[in-house]
């Protein structure tokens, strides 16, 4: 009999144990922008996602009820941040005085946008926010995490593949004793390929390098950036991602960018969760397309927004690095041109060509292109990558000119090709995007 009865609380205390500890694939601690984009994106790619909050609410630092101006993002209205932006236009469309315009900077009061993130929250499948709930350990478990939490002076454990750490400081990498330095995209030593991973762009960026000078490998050129892949990869932590430090929560003139990286890095963790792997094996164009699918930008370009139907050809192509954006200071914002009606240039194009495929070192020594590219050595390149017969390919691009592609200028081979032209027809035949980077933005044979 008492064995029986040991035997029924050993099984009623398991059961119990077993009730407190939730499973999850991504873990997010932290919910102010970043970390609700972040939540918001891994359940979206259908990644099962729990947010922890200390607080009672998220995005507790919005909580002002004063009309303020936001003036960072307005041309690169991308992914979350764009979505919440038309949620806000919405809330306030019969305000008197509004400036509805695409590119106009954004008003609102904080306690209102910490609203909309919430009720952005509120409509998403598979995640979980816990609010009022604050950590304990955080220890490794394989590839993912246990971590320990309070919630009502109740303790829990949750079993996770990756941790995102979104709180102030990145107090759970400071924790774990990782030694986390967010990337200074102004320092001269800072990877000059690295926006070949992009995750996130946007404008407003002050960097922390002491030499303004040190500005002159980082592409685009601050205050427009691009955040790289690996910059939010713990170092010497497996599947831990950090989106703290880079900008500050306080302040709400940095929404647009906190929203854009949160999404970046809740793509990165919804990979890891996936394909069951690590970050140390992230694959940078697989996070990218997942971004892309979600309408986020990868490069700045301002001239070339999503209800562009080529949109993706041209991020696709400049996140290669065949084609970069001009830098043009205008009134007082900072924007990057992919400058879509303007031509090719020989130059540009030729060694990050070289880079990718190994026939068009021999093509570019046997046809020499003149300075401008033309629509003529586009198609012969691509009958060259392609083996496809140069003939056949004129033929039916003469066809597909305006009725497929619907490019506004004849079908003219002797002519200079157009920016836009090109990362289309090379995106489609050619398909650069493909080639895998590592996560510095080098080619990897």
């Amino acid at each position: 009999m008492i064995k029986k009865l040991f035997l029924v609380l050993l099984l009623l205390k398991c059961s119990f144990t077993y009730a407190q500890t939730i499973k999850t694939d991504i873990l997010v601690i932290g919910g102010g922008p970043a970390g609700a984009s972040a939540a918001i994106q891994g359940a979206r790619s259908k990644i099962k996602t729990v947010l922890v909050e200390a607080g009672p609410q998220l995005c507790p630092s919005m909580q002002a009820q004063t009309m303020i101006t936001i003036g960072n993002g307005r041309n690169l209205q991308s992914g979350i941040w764009g979505e919440f932006r038309k949620w806000v236009m919405i809330f306030y469309k019969n305000t008197p005085g509004r400036d509805t315009a695409y590119n106009a900077p954004l008003r609102l009061e904080p306690f209102t946008g910490a609203a909309i993130i919430k009720k952005m929250t509120d409509t998403v499948k598979n995640l979980t926010i816990k609010l009022n709930t604050t950590v304990g350990t955080v220890k490794k478990d394989g590839d993912g995490w246990v971590v320990t939490v309070s919630q009502d002076s109740k303790s829990q454990q949750i079993k996770t593949r990756v941790i995102i750490d979104a709180t102030r400081d990145a107090a759970i990498a400071e924790k774990l004793h990782v030694n986390f330095k967010p990337a200074d995209l102004m320092a001269n030593n800072y990877q000059s390929t690295a926006y070949r991973t992009s995750i996130a762009t946007g404008d407003g960026y002050k960097g922390r390098s002491d030499d303004k000078k040190n500005t002159s490998n980082s592409y685009p050129q601050p205050p427009v950036y691009c955040i790289p892949l690996g910059a939010v990869v713990a170092p010497g932590a497996e599947n831990l991602l950090i989106t703290s430090s880079f900008f500050p929560e306080d302040d709400i003139q940095y929404l647009p960018n906190q929203l854009m990286l949160g999404q970046g890095a809740g793509a990165a963790a919804a990979f890891c969760a996936f394909f069951k792997t690590t970050t140390h094996k992230l694959n940078a164009r697989t996070v990218q397309g997942e971004l892309l699918d979600f309408k986020s930008y990868l490069l700045p370009f301002a001239d070339v927004n999503q209800n562009d139907h080529y949109f993706r050809a041209v991020q696709q192509v400049g996140a290669t690095g065949l084609l970069k954006g001009v830098q043009k200071l205008d009134s007082n914002k900072t924007d990057v041109l992919f400058m879509p009606d303007s031509t090719v240039n020989t130059a540009e194009i030729e060694p990050v060509l070289n880079d990718i495929y190994t026939r068009t070192f021999l093509w570019f020594n046997r046809e020499k292109p003149a300075l401008k590219f033309t629509v003529e050595n586009t198609l012969s390149l691509i009958s060259e990558i392609t083996l496809t017969d140069p003939k056949t390919l004129h033929i039916s691009m003469a066809k597909a000119w305006k009725n497929q592609y619907k490019f506004q200028t004849d079908f003219d081979v002797n002519r200079p090709i157009t920016r836009r032209e090109f990362a289309i027809l090379v995106n489609q035949f050619l398909n650069p995007f493909a080639r895998t980077v590592d996560l510095s933005g080098r080619f990897v044979n």
